[in-house]
């Protein structure tokens, strides 16, 4: 075959790329509205959408360089995810109000076990810097050495506190709130085969009662699994290889179920509140998800309405991935929204929003 023959075969299967890798790209915009119950591969597909947008960007710019028409493709591929690509970046953002209090949410990792408390302080000196009013924390825990009456002494800004307790023979993968505030109710929610868990409670500002729920839905369990898999390679194990491959595929599907139907009793729960609500956490899942679109479809993204800038909170996977949220209800308004890069004793970033009532 000439080199003629060999530069029109690729130029085809360049054509033909484009417009598969284009299919499978605007497949992901829909990913969200599918519960991964029932359609598994797109909650795959969503999942790998950040990697599939900038593919596509790739090929926006090879075809570009080329004046050819093939870029329309992936331009219509990167047109058709917009909704995803607002939401995690922004360009502008309301003014700040005087009249509003901040919250902030941060999955902590049981501060890395650190059993000298330096963590917890350094994570306590810097939400007083940034005049925190309410924390929620995720994967709240506390050791022999510096166990919880130390941690709650060295939130002691904040002196109202709900670190709601599982029954007995129940693991949980712990959650706290602490608040500058009076926490007047509280509840821990608990789902079926998890360790994962969310609360509620309600918080009286002021005179004026918000409800704020505090979520860690179903860990990915990919760090595990990779893990697992790296071993396998490094083995040259065939079989042990296909064992971790499919290990780690079955988890996430498994975990996507699982994150799904805790999104929808979510939304039962946050329909049901009787006051202005908040919802924050960790959600382990993207917002091409299905279980963002379970919460953005009854509350407002607090990115959104009052965020700026490129928005991720996972500190790994190049910075892609933004799997933490703040959502609010229409009674709220969001006048400021950031995720700041804290690389103190977690895989993930803060995000601090502050909320006018």
């Amino acid at each position: 075959m000439g080199k003629k023959a060999v530069s029109k075969l690729f130029y085809h299967l360049s054509i033909l790329s484009t417009f598969l890798l284009a299919g499978i790209t605007l497949a992901g915009a829909f990913s969200g509205q599918l519960s991964p119950a029932g359609h598994i591969r797109f909650a795959f597909i969503g999942l790998a959408l950040p990697v599939l947008l900038l593919i596509n960007f790739a090929a926006l710019i090879y075809w570009a360089i080329r004046l050819r028409v093939w870029l329309l493709i992936p331009l219509i591929a990167i047109l058709g995810n917009w909704g995803y690509l607002s939401r995690v970046i922004r360009f502008s953002s309301p003014p700040p109000s005087l009249a509003a209090f901040t919250i902030a949410t941060y999955n902590v990792d049981a501060f890395n076990g650190d059993q000298t408390g330096y963590s917890c302080k350094e994570i306590a000196r810097y939400m007083e810097e940034q005049h925190a009013d309410i924390l929620c924390m995720q994967e709240f825990g506390s050791n022999r050495e510096f166990n919880v009456d130390s941690v709650k002494k060295a939130f002691s800004t904040w002196p109202y506190y709900s670190i709601p307790q599982a029954p007995a023979g129940t693991p949980i993968l712990q959650l706290a709130v602490f608040s500058k505030y009076p926490i007047l109710s509280q509840q821990l929610i608990t789902y079926p085969d998890s360790k994962n868990c969310s609360m509620w409670c309600d918080i009286d500002i002021n005179g004026k009662r918000i409800r704020i729920f505090n979520n860690h839905l179903q860990t990915t369990e990919v760090s595990s699994n990779k893990r697992t898999l790296e071993k396998e390679l490094k083995k040259d194990n065939t079989t042990g290889t296909e064992h971790a491959i499919l290990k780690l595929t079955d988890g996430l599907e498994e975990n996507f179920v699982k994150r799904a139907a805790q999104a929808e009793h979510m939304h039962k729960l946050i329909t049901a509140s009787p006051h202005p609500t908040l919802v924050c956490g960790d959600f382990n899942s993207l917002p091409s998800s299905y279980t963002y679109r379970q919460l953005s479809g009854i509350l407002q993204d607090g990115f959104k309405t009052g965020g700026h800038g490129y928005m991720y909170t996972y500190r790994y996977a190049k910075r892609m991935l933004r799997i933490d949220y703040a959502f609010h209800s229409s009674k709220l308004d969001c006048t400021d929204y950031y995720s700041p890069d804290l690389d103190l004793c977690s895989d993930h970033n803060p995000v601090i929003f502050t909320v006018k009532y």
